[in-house]
């Protein structure tokens, strides 16, 4: 299914490539800084198509591509630095909060032709509700990950992530936004609307977890999960179906709460050198074939009508990468929060972990 790249697709990329090249020179017009989560785009790896390998050929635009694990890790550097990030790929809170601080360039979407593809249930979301700042690029929603060898009974609850059956091998977020809207659910709190005494409630319910733990972890629960190592984990969707296809150990769940359905997209920052490599960028990943080969790589789901359309079957019947509406239903949206809000869970959550 993931592990899986059409001939047709890699011919298509091909020949659009030896076209362009036919006409560039040996070396690179110009150069664009992009700056993105980890693991979140086709590498070239296990026969997918290398996409920025694609877009440096295409346009004879040199990628300098860089990662990071959280969007605070991101917010951090944009408003802190003198980066020269020409793409960022935000999530929706953290788009929100960056248009508010003026952190965003608006887009010019003539240069980005393909936008016209992205489905009308991506546009115009509370995050950019104009469509000015940014171009969504993947979405999904955060699920549960266990061991089958390990997790006896199959969870349907974010509850079991304090099982205390599983002590010593319970993973957790490491970023405040979603471990604390995993316990405010549990505490009847709305995690899109919430006060410092609600956050007071959500790290009450943490610190009963906290002696559970194993680890709080972004990145490194691929290597947890795929290696046997921990029981169960919150993930986001997409990288639980990539763990998934790596151990045949782990099973997956969405919890019976709802959870929060998040749309990363991609922004063009103030500081940025080259506005018009990145619009060419954020245009070229929102082409049907690029965005299908984006998406069958890191097993998200495409906002992008042509490319939805290029899916399999078995794909879009996955309901951990394409849940059913009903299930939608139950999920939330991050929406950014009052800076003192923020500012005071941040701090709560690095008490909690020291």
């Amino acid at each position: 299914m993931k592990k899986f790249i059409s001939l047709v697709l890699a011919l298509i990329i091909s020949l659009s490539a030896t076209v362009v090249l036919s006409g560039c020179s040996s070396g690179y017009e110009s150069e664009i800084n992009v700056y993105n989560w980890g693991e979140y785009i086709a590498d070239g790896s296990e026969d997918y198509v290398d996409v920025i390998d694609e877009f440096e050929k295409e346009y004879n635009i040199k990628v300098n591509y860089t990662t990071y694990e959280t969007n605070e890790e991101l917010y951090n550097i944009l408003s802190s630095s003198n980066s020269s990030y020409d793409v960022v790929i935000p999530s929706d809170y953290m788009i929100e909060k960056l248009i508010k601080e003026d952190l965003l360039q608006k887009l010019d979407y003539s240069n980005i032709p393909n936008y016209d593809d992205v489905m009308d249930k991506f546009k115009g979301l509370s995050f950019d509700p104009n469509n000015e700042y940014s171009v969504p690029y993947q979405w999904g929603v955060v699920g549960i990950v266990y061991n089958k060898e390990m997790v006896k009974e199959t969870p349907d609850s974010w509850e079991d992530l304090w099982n205390k059956d599983l002590a010593g091998s319970i993973l957790q977020f490491n970023n405040s936004r979603d471990a604390y809207a995993i316990a405010m659910q549990l505490c009847g709190v709305n995690p899109t609307d919430f006060t410092k005494a609600d956050i007071d409630k959500a790290t009450a319910k943490l610190k009963e977890q906290k002696p559970l733990l194993k680890k709080y972890v972004m990145d490194q629960v691929f290597a947890e999960m795929e290696n046997d190592q921990s029981a169960i984990a919150p993930y986001y969707a997409g990288d639980i179906t990539t763990m998934m296809d790596n151990n045949e150990n782990l099973g997956c769940a969405l919890p019976k709460e709802g959870s929060n359905l998040y749309v990363d997209a991609m922004c063009v920052p103030k500081s940025a050198q080259n506005k018009e490599g990145a619009e060419k960028f954020i245009n070229f990943m929102t082409s049907p074939e690029i965005s299908k080969a984006n998406s069958d790589y890191i097993a998200y789901a495409t906002p992008v009508q042509g490319a939805y359309d290029l899916m399999d079957d078995e794909v879009k019947n996955n309901p951990l990468i394409y849940p059913t509406e009903e299930y939608l239903d139950k999920c939330y949206t991050f929406n950014d929060v009052d800076k003192d809000i923020y500012a005071y869970m941040q701090e709560q959550f690095v008490k909690l972990m020291s």
